[in-house]
């Protein structure tokens, strides 16, 4: 593991030195005495007898963002490495990374400096590969990152709680630990004095270390990560956080973009659309053509106005706050990594939809934002425009109260309301310690709902279990929303990629979609179909359809709660849209691809001669009272595996244009063929809606023609490619 003349490795070995320093440098005044307390602490530490050693990353690891797995005794020789041990739903560690970023744009790997992300998990669900690579990608970091599913690491060097940095010198040899967020002055000074002190001696290599950005293998998508998804009810529009573009979209309930506002890249920036700028949004809400936006990594909570097409900020500094209390102007109030949004009442006589109430997740408290003069309960008379925190100690624990200040949330990250009697409520998605919570609108009171265990300061009792009240278990829930018509609660369990139903009456929750595996499939049931870290929904068209935000697939998910069916939301483009961020499209035409469901029929072979026009004529037929989605690319393109001589000189695709109408498609045999036998493929992709609009549907059908080539006149009649949807 470690290299020879090595002593105990963990960070404990560290602390007595470290603290005299920390105290030091508690009475520097000046940049220099403080540059000269650490460039002497660093002189004693490297003077010791013997090392304190890092282990060596233990082989077989996966790792992320290099082109090979790295070894800290061969490659990481002649530098100062940072070891930043995270794991990707923890905030704290999300606070952090900003800190590592602007460390990375000052010191690069050949001015000696590398940081190395330790995945160590919290949840089962984040010690899977594919999940990491969906963080890495999501929070843009771009340092190597090796996956300690096993924690080797972390107990080998006794690592306590997330996020940790282990700072280490050209020899292995340890030299700081910062634990926790807010430490970046710290960071920075270690680390450009630690730079400083070996280039001094000679012992900084400049070499680079072989990076390779998972990023830079996916394709394009006109969805990215989107964590949170509302309905307008009037308008009958979604209002989408494609939070991976760093944009709110604004489409219609076909999928036609209508406004897509801010991105491609993360910014602060109010005014109007063309020239906004988000950064990681999560939470949105619209009312009367205004939408609320949780501006989660910008700090901020911000509105869009559709009709005059600003945006502007009102509540948050830009920057992340400290502050549990609150009670300023909005605009003069900072606040911590809002995470969801929803518009209520206060529950004041005669008030109606005038409070923003806001899930503070990087404080562990529910805020709330005054639209209006009013009060909260407890509360005295508030002004128009105040901020403050209505529930939560500010603690992270799952502790219940029936004083709302003495309760404790753990990230809380989703938000609904249920504002009518009896329940008169906030559901709160409270996502570290994996339960569902709610906070009386009259009284403040927290109670417990489903999740979790009675310990407060356990928040480790997750898993997937069925059942009621606290016998029910959920991982790492992000998302709720309430559904008045049937009194019922749905809850994205997104480390448990499920979709769950909750009665709150007898506090019953059970499994309505997913099968528990993070991957994509439409099946013909909710149980059959699967998720990827769903990370919000939301109910429309008066209670028939569960819209989902499925966030590791890139996709908005309809479930039709009448129906039992499920389909994938089209997002697209139309020629008047508002896009002022990115809609990714393909340079070169592409072959479409057909969902995973979509049905393969192979036909009879027919006989055609060289030359000879073969003509297939669709016959799908679609539920009644459907039409083709308007504006959404329905097509046919013919493939031939193998056989790709079969289409030079061949028009490849085209589209259908409606249900009734449905094309010919001809395939004329090339004069010289190049085999007797060949199979081509006539693939169709398919939108279409209800006739009022209610529901869409994403289809896909493939049919197999076999050829048999032959010098005697083919087949004349058209093929007819039948199917019933």
């Amino acid at each position: 593991m470690a290299a020879p003349g090595a002593r105990s490795c963990s960070l404990s070995g560290l602390l007595p030195a470290q603290t005299s320093l920390e105290y030091a440098l508690l009475d520097a005044v000046t940049q220099e005495e403080k540059n000269n307390l650490v460039y002497q602490y660093l002189q004693k530490v490297d003077g010791w007898e013997q090392d304190l050693l890092v282990p060596e990353f233990p082989e077989g690891l996966e790792w992320l963002n290099t082109e090979e797995p790295i070894s800290v005794y061969k490659n990481l020789c002649g530098k100062v490495v940072i070891l930043d041990f995270f794991t990707y739903c923890c905030i704290n560690c999300i606070h952090l990374l900003p800190d590592l970023h602007a460390l990375e744009d000052t010191y690069s790997d050949k001015d000696g400096l590398l940081i190395v992300g330790v995945h160590s998990a919290k949840f089962p669900n984040e010690k899977v590969l594919d999940n990491i690579k969906s963080a890495v990608l999501r929070y843009n970091i771009t340092h190597p990152v090796v996956n300690d599913a096993d924690a080797s690491l972390w107990q080998e060097l006794e690592v306590s709680c997330w996020p940790t940095l282990v700072i280490f010198g050209p020899r292995g040899n340890m030299l700081f630990s910062l634990i926790g967020e807010g430490h970046k002055d710290k960071l920075f000074l270690y680390t450009s004095i630690a730079l400083k002190y070996y280039k001094d001696r000679g012992q900084i290599r400049d070499n680079k270390i072989g990076i390779k950005l998972y990023k830079d293998s996916l394709p394009p998508s006109p969805l990215l990560f989107p964590g949170k998804v509302t309905v307008d009810h009037v308008s009958k529009r979604l209002v989408i956080a494609d939070t991976g573009h760093h944009r709110i979209l604004v489409i219609w309930k076909n999928g036609q973009i209508q406004y897509s506002i801010g991105g491609p890249n993360p910014g602060r920036k109010d005014g109007i659309f063309s020239e906004s700028t988000f950064n990681s949004p999560q939470g949105v809400a619209i009312m009367n053509n205004i939408i609320y936006v949780a501006d989660t990594e910008n700090h901020l909570i911000r509105k869009i106005d559709l009709e005059a097409e600003m945006v502007s900020t009102v509540a948050g500094i830009g920057i992340q706050g400290s502050d549990k209390e609150g009670g300023a102007q909005g605009e003069e109030q900072p606040i911590s990594s809002p995470w969801d949004v929803v518009i209520g009442t206060s529950g004041s006589e005669g008030q109606r939809d005038d409070i923003l109430w806001i899930a503070m997740a990087g404080t562990h408290q529910i805020w709330a934002l005054l639209l209006d003069c009013g009060r909260l309960p407890k509360k005295s008379e508030l002004k128009k425009g105040t901020c403050l925190r209505f529930a939560g100690s500010g603690n992270e624990e799952n502790r219940n109260n029936a004083y709302p200040h003495k309760a404790g949330f753990a990230q809380p990250s989703g938000l609904s309301l249920a504002s009518e009697d009896p329940w008169s409520c906030l559901f709160v998605a409270d996502s570290e310690s994996s339960t569902v919570r709610t906070v009386s609108l009259k009284d403040g009171a927290v109670k417990h709902l489903i999740g979790g265990e009675r310990d407060p300061t356990n928040l480790f009792a997750f898993g997937d279990i069925d059942g009621v009240g606290i016998n029910a278990k959920l991982q790492h829930p992000l998302g709720v929303t309430w559904d008045k018509k049937r009194n019922l609660l749905y809850v994205a369990d997104s480390y448990n990629h499920k979709i769950k139903v909750v009665d709150p009456k007898t506090k019953s929750c059970t499994t309505l979609a997913g099968t528990g595996d993070a991957s994509n499939v439409i099946g013909s049931s909710f149980t059959e179909s699967t998720f990827n870290e769903p990370g919000g929904l939301c109910i429309g068209e008066n209670g028939q359809l569960l819209y989902v935000a499925d966030t590791n697939n890139h996709q908005i998910k309809v479930m039709d709660l009448e129906t039992k069916t499920i389909s994938v939301l089209p997002v697209f483009m139309s020629e008047n849209a508002t896009v002022d961020g990115p809609f990714l499209v393909e340079k070169q035409k592409t072959v479409p691809i057909l969902p995973k469901s979509a049905p393969a029929i192979r036909l009879p072979p027919v006989a055609a001669s060289p030359g000879q026009t073969l003509q297939f004529k669709l016959r799908l037929d679609f539920p009644s009272g459907t039409k083709l989605t308007e504006g959404a690319p329905s097509c046919w393109f013919l493939t031939a595996k193998g056989n790709e001589w079969l289409l030079q000189g061949q028009i490849p695709s085209g589209e259908i244009e409606s249900i009734s109408s449905q094309p010919t498609i001809q395939l004329q045999i090339p004069a010289d063929c190049l085999s007797p036998e060949a199979v081509i493929s006539i693939s169709v992709l398919l939108y279409y809606c209800s006739m009022d609009g209610s529901a869409c549907m994403m289809k896909g059908i493939s049919f197999s023609q076999p050829l048999q080539i032959t010098h005697a006149q083919g087949c004349t009649a058209p093929v007819e490619l039948k199917y019933v949807f």
